[in-house]
């Protein structure tokens, strides 16, 4: 009788540890599916992104620094090799948009050009997606960070080399008001 009890124990301390194990291989695969689809937003801004500079550039020349920024930061992005790198380099993109954002304030002409408001009502839609994508990229990590750390499971998560995510943070200009005036200040 007593082994019986033992061996029923023992099944359940198992049990509850492959348990564990299955959670944080699922929340890990979830954490990769989210970065998956922030990579597919990203793809569609680098996409757009040639087409709004080459679009714009004919238009603007005090800003032309800032628009070639933005596409030497985009090849950089897309051959980044490591998460942290490419969520940096697209933090600076997403820094210097609103400088793009700003010359159709600035310039009457570019808000006339039609191919030019469509560029940049895809682009806004893109940010949209991007930010919404980042939002579920960063509740998944939160999830699995958790699980790699909180006990028991950090037990598991530690013996089978689990390893904490990284956040994709919000640059810190995108939560700052940008002064217009400021982007645009012509010398």
């Amino acid at each position: 009788m007593e082994i019986v009890a033992i061996l029923v124990l023992v099944a359940i301390i198992v049990l509850y540890i492959i348990n564990l194990y299955n959670s944080l291989v699922a929340k890990r695969n979830q954490v990769s599916s989210v970065e998956a689809s922030v990579d597919a937003q990203l793809k569609r801004r680098y996409d757009l992104l040639p087409n709004l500079v080459s679009s714009v550039i004919q238009y603007l020349t005090h800003e032309r620094s800032v628009l070639e920024k933005i596409t030497e930061l985009r090849t950089q992005a897309q051959n980044a090799s490591s998460k942290e790198q490419k969520f940096e380099l697209n933090g600076q993109i997403s820094s210097l948009l609103p400088s793009i954002k700003a010359a159709f304030e600035a310039y009457p002409d570019l808000k006339a050009n039609q191919n030019i408001l469509h560029l940049q009502e895809s682009l806004n839609e893109i940010e949209e997606q991007i930010s919404a994508a980042r939002r579920a990229y960063n509740s998944a990590v939160e999830r699995y960070n958790n699980a790699v750390e909180m006990f028991p499971s950090n037990i598991i998560a530690n013996s089978m080399k689990f390893e904490k995510a990284v956040f994709f943070n919000i640059p810190e200009e995108e939560t700052k008001v940008h002064n217009i005036g400021e982007l645009f200040k012509r010398s």
